[in-house]
């Protein structure tokens, strides 16, 4: 592989890890606002819309970044994976499409005292099946079920999806649901789990922020138990990933994964919220970086790798050009954006003294 591919390969990575820990902690939100429970509950819920609500559309933007630098420094790796994988691609931005719609009607609803709650019911079971699926999606690039051949590209796309070119993709189930793509699934559902009420906790005071705490250590308790079942998995039902990760780059990001998930923990348990946010986020970014190594250089595992799929040179070397400028645009109008909205626009005092015990 030469440099620029490599460069392509990083920033996919980046992009994948600050999506995981931003719209992550927002598909959390619907996830732990259908499990809120105890006599705190109408209030967890109010606490995780209102943090929600003013950047929750924003997150996606990483979204969009991942797929634009897919298909542009890697045309035929976006074309295998956009059709192999379009059933998962395809409720995943369902998913995405109704958790949004719900939102805002459940946003205008509670202005006007309306009860909606078969729009909160959409809102939450959108937030959980939509994570899902992107970990399924994610964990199938790596099961070794999509075949590429020549130009054949087989498993995952519909029978009878007609194209023209010389691709023809043949549906089959078993091709991204298996044992190993379904404890991917609850591997990207853990990781909003997770996230969500570490992040709440610095946003919450009293029993509300005890509430998040206790949510906290389980989401993490979840997600360090699910990877350590997906390596299991992986020995008997996705051989090629397995071989990989036992080298020692991945061993090492694992290594990280678990020492600063049990830092989290430990930070948890002693109430440094701040210090525990951040390490949640290294957590995350370790585990994401632990399952690219493993994968490395494959973008199809033993099938297509990344300098296979990758564009001309030319390409390449625009790409690196012209985002460096869009960063310098976009990442400081973020960081405002957060900053600002990490007070209430309304009132201008931090959210956990409008949530107190």
């Amino acid at each position: 592989m030469g440099l620029l591919d490599k460069m392509g390969v990083l920033l996919i990575g980046l992009g994948l890890v600050m999506y995981a820990v931003s719209a992550g902690a927002d598909f959390g939100g619907g996830l732990w606002t259908a499990a809120a429970s105890g006599p705190r509950a109408g209030r967890q819920r109010e606490a995780l819309f209102q943090a929600i609500g003013h950047v929750w559309e924003t997150n996606h933007v990483w979204l969009v970044y991942i797929i634009v630098v897919l298909f542009t420094c890697f045309p035929r790796g976006f074309e295998a994976l956009s059709i192999s994988l379009l059933y998962p691609l395809v409720f995943s931005l369902v998913g995405i499409n109704f958790r949004g719609a719900a939102f805002v009607f459940r946003h205008f609803g509670r202005h006007k005292d309306a009860r909606l709650p078969g729009v909160e019911a959409v809102f939450s079971i959108a937030s959980v099946l939509t994570p899902f699926f992107m970990g399924m999606a994610v964990s199938s690039i790596a099961g070794g079920r999509i075949r590429v051949a020549n130009a054949l590209i087989a498993g995952g796309g519909p029978s009878n999806l007609i194209l023209s070119g010389p691709i023809a993709p043949q549906w089959a189930a078993s091709d991204w649901i298996t044992p190993f793509t379904l404890t991917g699934g609850l591997i990207g559902l853990s990781i909003c789990a997770y996230i969500t009420p570490i992040y709440m906790t610095a946003r919450t005071e009293g029993g509300l922020q005890e509430d998040f705490r206790r949510r906290a250590i389980a989401g993490a308790l979840a997600l360090g138990f699910l990877t350590s079942i997906e390596v299991v998995v992986s020995r008997f039902d996705a051989r090629l990933f397995f071989e990989g990760f036992v080298r020692p780059l991945p061993i090492l990001f694992a290594g990280l994964a678990v020492s600063c998930g049990c830092f989290t923990l430990a930070l948890l348990l002693r109430r440094i919220y701040s210090a525990a946010r951040w390490l949640a986020d290294f957590t995350v970014a370790f585990t994401i970086a632990g399952f690219a190594a493993a994968l490395y250089p494959y973008m199809l595992i033993g099938q297509l790798s990344f300098a296979q799929a990758a564009a001309g040179r030319a390409t390449l070397l625009a790409v690196m050009i012209t985002l460096p400028v869009g960063a310098a645009l976009l990442v400081p109008s973020l960081f405002l954006l957060y900053r600002t909205f990490a007070l209430n626009p309304f009132s201008g005092r931090p959210e956990k003294e409008i949530f107190p015990s």
